[in-house]
C-alpha cells in the first residue's frame, strides 16, 4: 500500500490524499482505493506515509546519542596499517596485547602525541583501543603496561626494520638521503646516551642524543640511529654505511648528504665501496675554489637560477643557487652583524676598576663566536682600556657576492648523472631534511623524558614507524593532488565520530555523524569515502 496525493477542479482545486493498494489483473497491475484519509493533519499523513514504506517509527524522546567518538583518522590509519602489510609488524612480540598497544602507540604519535602517562587521558572518546584490537571496555593504556610493551622492542628491532624496509621498497634503492638531528632531554636522561653537544633545536643547555636518519629520494625512511649527543657528525656516517650493507643489502646507491657529514673519510669510504655521493661544501671552501680557478674560468654568478658545473683538480663541482637562499644568507649575516655588534656594545660598557686587555679582547672573541659573527669583525683594545671594533668590509663583500649559492661536490661521472641531476638529488635532501624538522615538531618526538637508554631508543623508534606510515601515506596523497600535511588531515578527520543510538535504554543502531563538505571533497579525492559509508564492525561499542 502507498499513500496517493491527488488533485480535482478547474477553477478551484481540491487535494485529496487516498490510501491505495495495488493488486494484479489478467489485463496488468492496477490500484484501488481502500481509504481517504484527507481529513488527517499533515504531521499525521507523514507518519503514515512512513508507516507505508515500511520504516520504523518511535517516539523522539525515547531516543537517545550516546558515546559519540573520534574515529575519521583512526579509520584512516588502521586501512593503511592493513594495506602496508603492518598487522604482522609485531609478531615477534609474544604478547597479543602487547602488540596491540605498540601499535596504539604509533597511531597516538599521529593523532595525539603525549607522554605514556598522558595517553589514557588522550584515548578517552577515542575509538584507539578498538581500531588496535583491544576491548574498549576493559582497556586502561596503564603506563608500565605501555613501558613493557615498548621493552619488548628490545632485541626485536633489526627484524622490525628489515620488515619495514621489505614492505616499502620492492626494487633496491638507487638513491640514499642521509640526515642528522638532535632530540634534547628534561632532565639529565640516561647516563652513557645523553650529552651535551651541537644542538639544531637550539637547546644547548639540555643534554641530548642525535639522531642519524637515511631516506629514500621520496623521504621514506629506511633506517634510524640513535647515538650520544656529543657525536661529531662526520664520525656517524661510516657506521651507517656499514648498517646499510649488512642489513638492507645495499651495494649500488647514491648518498647524498649536507656538509657536517662531509669529510675526506667518509668520502674515501664511499668510494672503497665503488659507490656514488652528493654532498654540498662549505661556503668557505665555495670561495676558495673560486679562487683557485683561472681567470677565464670564473662562472658568472648573477643569475642565481643558473646551474653551473666546474671540474677543478679531478673533481665535479655543480656551482647553484636560488633567490630565496639569496634572502635568506642576508637576512642571516644581517642578523649576526646586529647582534654581534651590540653585544660588543654591552661589554664594552661593562664599568671596570682595573682593565685586563687580554681578558677583555678574549671576552669579545668568544662572544662572536657563540653568535656566529666572528668572522665579521675586528677587534682590539685600546691603551686607555676601551674595547675597539670594525666590520671586515672586505669579507662582507666577498660574502655578499656569494649570497644565495652553495657549491656541491659530487663523484657522479656526467653519463651517469647532468648537473641537474646532482642538484635534483641535494634537493631532495633538502625537502627531507624540512620535512623532517616538521615531523620533529608534530610528532612531538622532543622532548625526552625517558631515563633509560633501551626505552629512549624504543621510544624514537615508535616514532620512526610512525614517521614510515606518514612518508608513505604523504607520497600517495601527493599523486593524487593532496598536499595538505598527513598529520593535519588525520587530525581534522577526528572530528568525524561513530555514536549508539539507543531506543528507550537499548542498542538500536550505530550512526556516523555527518562528513564536513570540505573533507567529502578530500576524502573523495583520496578514495577513502568508502571508510565512512557506514561504521565498520571493527568499531562495534
Amino acid at each position: 500500500m502507498f499513500l496517493q496525493k491527488t488533485t480535482s477542479g478547474k477553477k478551484q482545486k481540491y487535494v485529496s490524499w487516498l490510501v491505495r493498494e495495488g493488486f494484479r489483473t489478467d489485463k496488468g497491475p492496477r490500484s484501488r482505493t481502500v481509504c481517504n484519509v484527507t481529513g488527517l493533519p499533515e504531521p499525521a499523513l507523514e507518519v503514515l506515509r512512513l508507516a507505508l514504506q515500511g520504516k520504523h517509527l518511535v517516539p523522539l524522546e525515547e531516543l537517545a546519542l550516546e558515546g559519540a567518538f573520534d574515529y575519521g583518522g583512526l579509520a584512516v590509519l588502521r586501512e593503511a596499517w592493513q594495506r602496508f602489510g603492518l598487522e604482522r609488524l609485531f609478531e615477534q612480540v609474544p604478547s597479543l596485547r602487547q602488540r596491540s598497544l605498540l601499535q596504539a602507540l604509533v597511531f597516538a604519535r599521529l593523532l595525539f602525541p603525549c607522554s605514556k602517562l598522558a595517553l589514557a587521558e588522550q584515548a578517552r572518546g577515542t575509538l584507539l583501543a578498538s581500531a588496535c584490537g583491544l576491548d574498549p571496555r576493559k582497556e586502561t593504556f596503564d603506563e608500565d603496561d605501555l613501558y613493557a610493551a615498548m621493552d619488548a622492542l628490545n632485541g626485536r628491532w633489526v627484524t622490525l626494520e628489515k620488515c619495514l624496509y621489505a614492505k616499502a621498497f620492492k626494487a633496491p634503492l638507487r638513491v640514499v638521503l642521509y640526515d642528522l638531528t638532535s632530540v634534547y632531554f628534561e632532565g639529565k636522561g640516561p647516563v652513557g646516551l645523553a650529552r651535551f653537544g651541537h644542538s639544531r633545536d637550539h637547546r644547548s643547555d639540555r643534554r641530548q642524543v642525535v639522531l642519524a636518519v637515511a631516506t629514500n629520494s621520496e623521504g621514506v625512511p629506511v633506517h634510524v640511529e640513535v647515538l650520544k649527543g656529543n657525536r661529531g657528525d662526520a664520525t656517524t656516517f661510516k657506521g651507517l654505511l656499514a648498517t646499510l650493507q649488512r642489513r638492507f643489502g645495499i651495494e649500488e646507491a647514491v648518498f647524498t648528504f649536507d656538509s657536517g657529514v662531509n669529510s675526506k673519510v667518509n668520502l674515501a669510504a664511499i668510494e672503497a665501496e665503488k659507490l656514488q655521493y652528493v654532498t654540498r661544501l662549505s661556503k668557505a671552501q665555495l670561495s676558495s675554489l673560486l679562487k683557485k680557478l683561472p681567470e677565464d674560468g670564473q662562472p658568472e654568478l648573477f643569475d642565481s637560477t643558473q646551474v653551473i658545473e666546474v671540474v677543478h683538480g679531478g673533481v665535479r663541482y655543480v656551482i647553484a643557487g636560488g633567490e630565496m637562499r639569496r634572502h635568506r644568507d642576508r637576512e642571516r649575516r644581517e642578523a649576526r652583524l646586529a647582534q654581534g655588534e651590540a653585544a660588543l656594545e654591552r661589554l664594552a660598557a661593562v664599568p671596570r676598576k682595573r682593565v685586563d686587555a687580554q681578558k677583555l679582547a678574549s671576552q669579545a672573541g668568544r662572544l662572536l663566536q657563540r653568535l656566529l659573527a666572528h668572522k665579521y669583525f675586528e677587534y682590539y683594545v685600546d691603551e686607555s682600556g676601551t674595547l675597539r671594533w670594525s666590520r671586515k668590509e672586505a669579507v662582507l663583500a666577498e660574502e655578499a657576492r656569494l649570497d644565495g649559492w652553495y657549491l656541491l661536490q659530487t663523484n657522479l661521472a656526467p653519463e651517469e648523472g647532468s648537473k641537474d641531476d646532482v642538484l635534483s638529488h641535494y634537493r631532495q635532501l633538502m625537502e627531507v631534511e624540512s620535512a623532517f624538522r616538521e615531523l620533529k615538531d608534530y610528532l612531538e618526538v622532543r622532548p625526552v623524558y625517558h631515563r633509560r637508554v633501551d626505552r629512549v631508543r624504543n621510544h624514537i623508534r615508535i616514532c620512526f614507524i610512525a614517521y614510515w606510515i606518514s612518508a608513505r601515506l604523504s607520497n600517495e596523497w601527493k599523486a593524487k593532488g593532496q598536499t595538505r600535511r598527513v598529520v593535519d588531515l588525520l587530525r581534522a578527520l577526528q572530528t568525524i565520530r561513530i555514536g549508539s543510538l539507543r531506543l528507550d535504554g537499548k542498542p538500536l543502531a550505530r550512526l556516523l555523524t555527518e562528513v564536513p563538505p570540505e573533507l567529502n571533497q578530500t576524502l573523495g579525492r583520496l578514495d577513502l569515502l568508502s571508510l565512512f559509508s557506514k561504521p565498520p564492525a571493527w568499531t562495534n561499542l
